[in-house]
């Protein structure tokens, strides 16, 4: 099956899409963890910011991730004529 330019446009736009939420992920996920103690100055409601993350903030961001995700491809699948009818 060969596939034509308005598909590879729609992967490429995934692709960007799937790899940018992945480093926003990799960056809440480890980045924080790896510089705790130089974040550790950092306060965000009066909690330090690594422990503020590790309680809550991150979950936070995983959700808002997953949301954005879905409303993006949503887009991309009516932008490119891919979109699931009646859902």
């Amino acid at each position: 099956m060969q596939l034509t330019e308005r598909h590879r446009k729609y992967w490429r736009a995934n692709l960007r899409l799937t790899g940018t939420l992945l480093a926003i992920w990799f960056a809440v996920t480890f980045g924080v963890v790896w510089f705790a103690r130089e974040l550790a100055d950092i306060k965000f409601l009066n909690f330090p910011l690594p422990f503020w993350v590790g309680a809550q903030g991150a979950l936070i961001v995983y959700v808002l991730l997953v949301r954005h995700y879905a409303r993006r491809m949503n887009e991309l699948d009516e932008e490119y004529g891919v979109a699931e009818d009646g859902r």
